[in-house]
């Protein structure tokens, strides 16, 4: 007998889904344990990030000194820093995937290409609205909580380190800062999902049902003020330009690599990049559910988990019905 659930999608894991959450209760030391070695013992997506925020703070960004003013030299290059970000990352793998399809459709998790000839986005084209709306809204307002930041770190504002003066805080906040943006995430992700500023605002980003690297930083102005201001962290507590870098890397290229719609790079058929998650990728196809992400058990907790099963759809799409009738 075939899987229904298959008939939907090109891939998907096996399901129903099982629990990621590194909040487990009672904790459980191998399951943590694994996840700390994937996720900082070898290459991962996190251990690039952080390598890339080092060079581009020691090679790219303006001074530490220049941020003590407000001045268009050094914010432009801010803005051209972030901007070249974005589109190499978004560009990189929306040329791989998409264009030279270099994986074909192993680990895709839709059997659909990015969509054309739709007025529904700008210049009947998929791809090209996402990009508009990532490289100018995305870009901007990533790069102005950038620069004010700098700017309130370079003035004594808020409270700054360095990896040598505070080598385990520095550690631990690298671990922290990506559990932080997905307490952070979720929350602003409920908020977008009220029925008004889910019409007015979030719809925007949702109209990419079916994802691609340049969906996910295409979001409304409004939404984009609200996903970045996960970057108000380092505004109270000790933080370096090294952590908010990678912070801006996590949030800016960091939604190409989620949205990519594939679940991990392949190299010689191995496994080697994490990318995707089905678990995101059912929120972009059935809307309430699934708001957070895996690491964290918010939508366990508050009712909102899709496990990736028929049940779990018709219980969705009811919940839906109820938010909007």
């Amino acid at each position: 007998m075939s899987d229904p659930i298959s008939k939907d999608w090109n891939y998907h894991p096996d399901l129903p889904l099982a629990d990621g959450s590194i909040f487990k209760w009672p904790p459980k030391p191998g399951f943590l344990a694994r996840w700390f070695a994937r996720n900082w013992l070898s290459l991962s997506e996190r251990v690039i990030m952080v390598l890339l925020a080092v060079a581009i703070w020691l090679w790219i960004y303006p001074d530490f000194a220049d941020a003590k003013t407000i001045q268009a030299g050094w914010i432009f290059q801010v803005w051209l820093a972030n901007f070249a970000l974005v589109a190499l990352c978004a560009g990189t793998l929306h040329w791989y995937f998409f264009m030279r399809k270099g994986q074909g459709s192993e680990l895709k998790f839709d059997k659909r290409d990015m969509a054309r000839g739709n007025k529904l986005w700008k210049f009947s084209n998929q791809v090209h609205d996402n990009m508009f709306w990532s490289l100018t809204s995305g870009v901007g307002v990533l790069t102005a909580f950038t620069v004010l930041t700098m700017w309130l770190m370079a003035n004594g504002y808020t409270p700054v380190i360095t990896p040598l003066s505070n080598p385990i805080w520095f550690a631990l906040s690298l671990i922290l800062l990506p559990i932080w943006s997905a307490f952070h995430f979720y929350w602003v992700h409920r908020l977008l999902h009220v029925p008004f500023l889910y019409t007015h605002v979030h719809s925007l980003h949702h109209r990419n049902v079916n994802v691609g690297p340049w969906s996910g930083l295409s979001m409304h102005p409004v939404e984009h003020l609200l996903y970045i201001s996960s970057l108000c962290i380092h505004w109270i507590i000790p933080s370096d330009p090294i952590l908010v870098i990678f912070h801006v890397i996590y949030l800016g290229p960091g939604a190409a690599m989620s949205h990519t719609g594939y679940e991990d790079l392949l190299i010689k058929d191995k496994r080697r990049l994490a990318l995707g998650t089905f678990y995101h990728q059912l929120h972009h196809r059935y809307y309430e559910c699934n708001y957070g992400n895996q690491e964290m058990p918010w939508d366990r907790w508050f009712g909102t988990f899709h496990n990736g099963t028929p049940e779990d759809t018709v219980e969705t799409r009811a919940r839906k019905k109820r938010m909007y009738s």
